[in-house]
């Protein structure tokens, strides 16, 4: 374990010096206090919203910008070291493969969460400052809530990028994966789904489609912040969903699932690699 975390150790304090922290934390601090306080500006309103209306806007947001931050962070987490000649040094050190893998993870994965706590929580202490209108006892949970569940998000593509990175040979052909990753999870998936509804014209069984939205976690993120708000209106393949209420714990432990299976994957892949 001391092992892990020397190299988590190392990884983050590079990741400090790139000034990742920072810059995530900005993004995501001026995005969500943006959308607050902006939300409403197409109805001729500007000023903070209610709190439903703005982490479920929030979190159809995040589900955009989230995954493609965490892509980018660690896509080269393996392929990067390897090209520059560093993996084969890192690897002749008393270092087995799964603890530099795991170290890596954990190091990003720490980025991550620190910058959303950050960005987020940021937000959070800005609206309930100038807000006068949402208390700090729904506030606060609401959003730690919402910072969690983004956290979980975040790790997920975070081990898919390392999935990415334990099998490609370039980082060039790295970073384009990642992209094709982003868009299959984020886009192409629910237009898939919404394709499947018109082409069929409605016939597809009511109670099977919202369990198919559980094989993708960007969507099992809206619908456990939905669940958080369960009378909040939604639309599109989030309404259909919502016809079978999914509880918090079944979302949380399918988050953590989409967070295994890649996590092993790239294990497994990693240990196959020729170096």
């Amino acid at each position: 374990m001391s092992i892990i975390l020397s190299v988590a150790d190392k990884e983050f304090r590079d990741g400090l010096r790139n000034r990742w922290v920072l810059a995530i934390s900005l993004i995501f601090a001026l995005l969500a206090t943006g959308l607050a306080y902006f939300g409403a500006a197409a109805a001729g309103q500007v000023g903070f919203t209610s709190l439903p209306t703005t982490l479920v806007s929030l979190a159809s947001l995040a589900v955009f910008v989230i995954p493609l931050i965490a892509l980018m962070l660690a896509y080269d987490g393996l392929v990067g070291e390897d090209e520059n000649g560093t993996l084969l040094l890192l690897l002749s050190y008393p270092l087995s493969r799964w603890q530099l893998l795991l170290g890596k993870l954990l190091s990003h994965g720490g980025i991550l969460a620190i910058s959303t706590l950050l960005g987020f929580g940021a937000a959070a202490l800005i609206m309930g400052l100038l807000s006068d209108s949402t208390p700090w006892s729904e506030l606060l949970p609401a959003f730690g809530f919402f910072i969690i569940s983004a956290v979980l998000l975040g790790w997920i593509f975070i081990a898919f990028a390392y999935v990415i990175s334990a099998a490609a040979s370039e980082k060039s052909r790295a970073a384009g994966l990642a992209l094709v990753t982003w868009f299959l999870f984020v886009l192409v998936f629910d237009l898939a789904l919404l394709g499947l509804l018109v082409g069929t014209r409605g016939n597809v069984d009511a109670e099977l489609l919202p369990y198919l939205l559980l094989l993708n976690p960007t969507d099992i993120f809206r619908l456990l912040n939905l669940a958080y708000f369960a009378d909040q209106p939604v639309s599109g393949l989030m309404s259909v969903a919502q016809q079978v209420r999914f509880g918090p714990v079944t979302l949380f432990a399918s988050l953590l699932a989409w967070l295994l299976l890649p996590t092993g994957l790239a294990l497994w892949l990693f240990n196959r690699r020729t170096l």
